[in-house]
């Protein structure tokens, strides 16, 4: 694949996270460079590891897998104390949100799984992973997954 192709193969989203880490050096702000650098690399280590250049889709994937892993940090360094490093964490978390789509709301969010439970027929919990299938995609990055479970068991159960 030429180079040329790989550029016009790039997600749009992939595209705005390299401008932002220019605009970053331009400014000198090591801060906000070293948390663009971590996500540039996390999509780099992906696709090198698949040899795939990645969907948008699929950076939105990371970018939440990133801040979950955040806010499970932030829980253990609040706990011991560590009031500074839950603070980076907290200042991360703020940049990699900037590339996150717009959350749902509670009403955009049900109105999603009662469309996805109509399209399978889903009457019990047995049919939830079929309902998920559904939502994952359209949902993803916009709320978390854990809430979208429980809501999916108080609709089904």
């Amino acid at each position: 694949m030429s180079e040329s192709m790989v550029e016009i193969e790039e997600s749009a989203l992939k595209l705005r996270i390299r401008e932002d880490m220019k605009t970053a050096m331009r400014a000198k702000d090591s801060a906000k460079l070293g948390v663009i650098r971590l996500i540039l690399s996390a999509i780099k280590q992906k696709e090198v590891d698949e040899r795939v250049v990645l969907t948008e889709q699929d950076i939105l994937t990371i970018l939440d897998k990133m801040l979950k892993q955040r806010r499970d940090s932030i829980s253990h360094f609040e706990a011991a104390g560590r009031a500074e490093l839950a603070a980076q964490e907290y200042f991360e978390i703020g940049i990699v949100q900037e590339y996150m789509p717009t959350p749902l709301s509670e009403n955009e969010l049900t109105a999603l799984i009662k469309d996805a439970m109509a399209k399978v027929n889903a009457t019990s919990i047995k049919e939830m992973g079929k309902v998920m299938d559904i939502l994952k995609p359209q949902v993803q990055g916009r709320v978390d997954m854990s809430a979208v479970s429980q809501k999916i068991k108080a609709l089904l159960g």
